[in-house]
C-alpha cells in the first residue's frame, strides 16, 4: 500500500445552498462496483433520486442518494485548491481512480 500525505478533515458547509445536498453514487451494471457521479440540492432522498435518476441514471442498476452533511470528507488539499486546479473544462482524473468506469454518454 502507497503511503498518502496527510489528510486532514474538510469544512463543506451548506456549499451556497440552503437546501440539503446528496451525494449519489450509481452502479452501471450488476457485480460492478458503486461509484460517485455527482451530487445534487434535494429537500428529501425521494427528490434526491429522482434528480440522479435523470440526471446520472438511465443505465444505472442501482443508484445511492446518501445526504452530504453525513459525509465526512478528509483530503491532503481543500476544498478550494480542488477546484483552482479544475479551471479548466478537461476532466479531472485522479491516478488512483483512473481506471474506474465512467457513467456513458448517451
Amino acid at each position: 500500500m502507497v503511503e498518502k500525505e496527510h489528510r486532514t478533515p474538510i469544512e463543506s458547509g451548506n456549499r451556497g445552498n440552503p437546501t440539503p445536498q446528496w451525494e449519489l453514487f450509481v452502479r452501471q451494471e450488476a457485480g460492478e462496483p458503486m461509484y460517485h457521479v455527482g451530487s445534487v440540492a434535494a429537500a428529501s432522498g425521494a427528490e434526491a433520486h429522482e434528480h440522479a435518476s435523470r440526471l446520472f441514471g438511465r443505465d444505472a442498476v442501482d443508484i445511492w442518494c446518501c445526504p452530504a452533511a453525513e459525509v465526512d470528507r478528509y483530503s491532503v488539499r481543500g476544498l478550494a485548491s480542488d477546484a483552482d486546479d479544475r479551471g479548466s473544462d478537461e476532466p479531472h482524473i485522479d491516478e488512483e481512480t483512473a481506471d474506474t468506469p465512467r457513467v456513458r454518454e448517451s
